[in-house]
């Protein structure tokens, strides 16, 4: 590794530490795929400017936690601690209907595109990874 990306990958440690200042446990049981949406607190004028873009995404429409991480650009474990931080401030909340990316009530998984994008991404992540057909 070269000085400079060593020094990008440290730069960017000190940031996420930062970000959730220095905590790298959620205080709230959050999975992957659990689903998130704007409650009606708000989030605190103390809290990360990533707690206002996770806030206005979830506004938009439901979002998971991996989407959440995505969009932003975190680690998943940041974004957790951050979700967990929302969800005492009543800024968000784990909705109890069905998640329906897709926008459709007829389908309570996840869209075919979001499925796809999943995909490619994990073959960009890990492209000598085996794919196994009879998976699923």
């Amino acid at each position: 590794m070269t000085m400079h990306g060593r020094a990008a990958e440290e730069s960017t440690f000190v940031r996420t530490y930062t970000l959730t200042r220095g905590r790298t446990m959620p205080r709230h049981l959050l999975g992957l795929d659990t689903v998130l949406e704007a409650g009606p607190g708000r989030p605190g004028p103390a809290q990360a400017e990533e707690c206002d873009e996770i806030f206005a995404l979830c506004r938009e429409r439901r979002r998971s936690v991996t989407e959440l991480a995505g969009r932003l650009g975190r680690p998943v474990t940041a974004v957790k601690v951050l979700v967990s931080d929302l969800l005492d401030a009543g800024a968000l909340v784990v909705p109890t209907a069905p998640y329906t990316a897709s926008g459709s009530d007829s389908d309570a998984g996840p869209s075919t595109q979001l499925l796809a994008a999943l995909s490619a991404s994990l073959k960009r992540k890990w492209p000598d990874a085996i794919a196994y057909p009879q998976a699923g």
